[in-house]
């Protein structure tokens, strides 16, 4: 990167942009039971809907959902998760955390969620990405060559559908549109939309340009490293002449009542999912002192309320984001655990956050 890239934006006074936000994420990772043996993929993904119920019940304010299609995780179709979730929730918002919208068809993307913005009084939300994996590329015939093309081409047509008038459109990946209208309208008029982006300049740049908020994949490393692309996109916005459109985080961690329970829980469960993932990409295995090493100074949001409260709101000023999702899940921790690290998100490390940046607010 440039060091223009690094050059402070434009101040944008938080309260422009609303409170801060925050949510929860999972791709239902496969857990495990008190044996230790993994659970199935049907009784994962009834967790997953008891997990957001529990998250609407203790005052989170989204849950995100993923999109994998492997073994380790179970859910391959947020939508239908989202509207079982919507059926019993009152106020959560319902968003996919994202969808790979690359191997995807966006008209049907629009029309599932719509219906889940349906169902849910319109609380769906979609975050679009092009995804840290490639399995849905073979799966669903498109060849990764295509990698580039295929997100930039249907994100223009999805940022087409997201007006819900008649669609004229033409590309390369699908055939084209005439006047064509897609449904159903939401009630609202429009499905929240963010970008997801793991640290490229060009997708920061992209979310600017489409005039959708940003979400900024951050999994390892000092999160203040990614303040370059939150000025990045203020400076973009300020120079395309569009609107301030709030920025989020999306990074992994875990609580429970202490700082020592949560490592002891967390650690083994975080070292599977580390080992299954890093053979497949060449990575060294991972060390207890790389894992405390990303508590103390890294992304990973590990501890008790206290401290994981203290670590979101250091992030949320340091960045001036005005979203904050915590990926609760990593690895085949028991559902048991997961469910009490989702009563503690709400209950005690959301307030936390909110009092700390009573006094000092994110952006100031």
């Amino acid at each position: 990167m440039s060091d223009s890239t690094a050059d402070s934006s434009p101040d944008i006074p938080a309260a422009e942009l609303g409170p801060v936000r925050f949510g929860l994420g999972t791709f239902g990772d496969v857990s495990s039971d008190d044996d230790g043996s993994p659970v199935p993929h049907a009784q994962v993904i009834r967790d997953v809907v008891e997990q957001a119920v529990l998250a609407d019940q203790v005052g989170v304010d989204a849950i995100a959902i993923g999109e994998h299609h492997r073994d380790d995780f179970a859910v391959t179709a947020p939508e239908v998760v989202l509207a079982a979730i919507a059926a019993r929730t009152e106020r959560i918002t319902l968003a996919s955390g994202v969808t790979v919208l690359s191997s995807d068809e966006p008209v049907r993307v629009f029309e599932r969620f719509a219906t889940v913005d349906a169902l849910s009084n319109g609380r769906a939300e979609v975050q679009l990405g092009r995804g840290s994996f490639t399995e849905s590329f073979p799966l669903f015939g498109f060849p990764l060559t295509d990698y580039e093309v295929l997100f930039e081409e249907k994100l223009d047509l999805f940022a087409h559908l997201l007006e819900e008038g008649p669609v004229t459109w033409n590309g390369t990946v699908r055939a084209p549109l005439t006047d064509q209208e897609v449904f159903p309208k939401t009630e609202g008029g429009r499905i929240p939309t963010w970008i997801g982006v793991g640290g490229s300049p060009e997708s920061v740049i992209r979310a600017a340009r489409y005039n959708l908020p940003l979400m900024l994949a951050i999994i390892g490393g000092e999160p203040l490293r990614f303040k370059p692309y939150a000025d990045l996109y203020r400076r973009a916005q300020t120079q395309l002449e569009v609107p301030a459109l709030p920025i989020g985080v999306h990074s992994p961690g875990f609580i429970a009542e202490t700082d020592e329970q949560a490592r002891e829980i967390f650690w083994p469960h975080y070292r599977v999912m580390n080992a299954r993932i890093g053979a497949e990409r060449g990575w060294p295995p991972i060390t207890r002192e790389h894992f405390e090493g990303e508590i103390e100074s890294g992304s990973l949001y590990v501890g008790s309320p206290e401290t994981v409260a203290t670590k979101i709101a250091a992030t949320v000023q340091g960045l001036g984001i005005q979203r904050f999702d915590l990926k609760y899940t990593s690895g085949p921790i028991p559902h048991r655990h997961l469910l009490e690290a989702v009563r503690l998100y709400g209950q005690e490390v959301v307030p936390r956050v909110r009092a700390i940046l009573g006094e000092a607010p994110a952006g100031s």
